[in-house]
């Protein structure tokens, strides 16, 4: 049966059974909707188990000592943390709440970090009361943790936060360089209170080569500190390990080649003919990529068999030699498979020139992370007898923010049995950063809930009661 509703340039989403199940029963989907309002976001964490088991066996293929961190920042549900535990996996923790909530969990203190790219006073405070390693971002982070340190007399225990020097790598502003961390730990006096018991690096984008390049870095670096008579024990290589939400690779570089084509003002592909940052018909660099080849266990099979620039070692090799455990902090592909947000269609309409708009109960940062857009096609869900006759039609799905410029995606979509209000539209995939990460609550609209499956039904996530307590105080 054709699709209800696809891109106008498809992205056909890859689903899980579980999604294909609620959504073959619309008349659940409806009755969701009203108990909970729209938007409603929906989880099934039974995937992050797959996931998870893919990366594990990459490393153990490598007899690497291997431990993942779940990015606590990529979704804000407990149920996201009971699961990562369950599966022995630790927690990265961006924020004081976060780290609460963890501690709260039950989650051991050894199987937590702090990466905050800020931390206010009180995360530190708590990080240290609890043992809770941090990852140390500069020299006045440093200080304020050893003044923490003087007065609780208790231990500090950090990751240096490493910036690679290395010019095949862009410029961060995570962290410091190799040779600034040992210029301030060579004065040991002044910093016998911190431990430092591991290297933790962030880079953007998902390149393996780039990582091979920055795990040696660091393993040189924690060669340094035992001269220095330091004992870290791990290198944790933060998040960006790539996944897939595009089956259909030719769909993907289709999608370029035919918006690079576009005549500017054409909106037949994008709102006001956007080109979503690209400059030809390669994938820009202002979206995530959707279809990606090397992903997961086989990308890091590739860190861990590579030897970089200089390096007579595999990289497996190089850790193991030295005893080094790796880390790693995905979010988005732990979370690959596990999440799906449902709206509903609030009206059918056009623009005052006749471009026809579909609107959503929905605001545009309720699927949407830092990049340009989602670009993986929604579903449509018809339900009951609509008010208006349903035509076919070519359309823009528009938001609730009350600006000109409030699409939920900026792509078009055809609707080749029509749709109307009360249907519901679904959005795939959407359980890593895309329901969270910048979602707000403008207008003083409420949060969209959260609804996880527990092997038997769908019951709110009792973070959503706590985070409502929480922003009463």
């Amino acid at each position: 049966m054709p699709p209800l509703m696809y891109g106008t340039a498809q992205l056909t989403a890859r689903l899980e059974p579980w999604m294909e199940d609620l959504l073959a029963d619309p008349v659940l989907c409806q009755e969701l909707i009203e108990e909970h309002g729209s938007p409603l976001n929906l989880h099934d964490f039974a995937p992050m188990s797959r996931n998870i088991g893919e990366l594990r066996k990459a490393a153990a293929e490598h007899e690497t000592d291997f431990q993942i961190y779940l990015a606590r920042k990529a979704n804000k549900t407990l149920g996201a943390i009971d699961h990562a535990a369950t599966e022995g996996c630790g927690v990265d923790v961006a924020s004081f709440h976060e780290l609460e909530q963890c501690l709260k969990r039950g989650v051991p203190a050894d199987l937590l970090i702090v990466t905050a790219a800020v931390k206010s006073s009180e995360l530190l405070k708590l990080a240290v009361d609890n043992d809770v390693v941090l990852s140390l971002d500069n020299v006045d982070e440093a200080l304020d943790l050893l003044d923490i340190e003087a007065q609780s007399g208790r231990r500090v225990r950090v990751a240096l936060r490493l910036a690679s020097s290395n010019p095949r790598i862009a410029p961060t502003r995570f962290g410091l360089r190799a040779e600034q961390w040992l210029q301030f730990l060579g004065s040991a006096e002044r910093t016998a209170g911190l431990e430092v018991c591991g290297i933790h690096f962030h880079l953007n984008g998902y390149s393996a080569e780039q990582r091979a390049l920055v795990l040696a870095e660091a393993l040189r670096l924690i060669d340094a500190l035992r001269d220095l008579g330091h004992a870290p024990e791990f290198v944790d290589m933060g998040g960006g390990i790539p996944m897939s939400y595009l089956d259909d690779a030719s769909q993907w570089t289709g999608f370029w080649e035919d918006l690079a084509a576009l005549p500017t003002g054409d909106e037949s592909l994008t709102w006001k003919s956007d080109r979503l940052g690209a400059t030809g018909t390669e994938p820009s660099g202002s979206v995530y990529p959707y279809h990606q080849k090397l992903i997961r266990g086989e990308w890091l099979n590739q860190i861990l068999a590579s030897h970089p620039e200089g390096e007579h070692e595999s990289v497996a090799q190089m850790l193991k030699r030295r005893g080094i455990q790796l880390r790693c902090e995905p979010g988005r592909t732990l979370l690959d498979g596990c999440g799906l947000t449902l709206a509903q269609v609030a009206f059918v309409k056009t623009r005052s020139d006749g471009l026809p708009l579909v609107g959503l109960h929905m605001n545009r940062t309720q699927c949407r992370s830092t990049s340009a857009d989602f670009l993986v096609d929604p579903l449509l869900i018809q339900t009951g007898a609509p008010r208006s006759e349903r035509a076919a039609l070519s359309a823009f799905l528009v938001g609730a923010y009350c600006i000109e410029e409030e699409l939920i995606l900026r792509r078009r979509f055809e609707f080749p049995q029509g749709v109307a209000a009360g249907d519901l539209v679904a959005f795939p995939n959407t359980g890593g950063y895309l329901m969270h990460i910048i979602e707000s609550g403008s207008h003083q609209l409420p949060l969209a809930r959260n609804l996880c499956w527990d092997n038997q039904q769908w019951t709110q996530d009792i973070g959503d009661k706590e985070r409502t307590k929480m922003l009463s105080r």
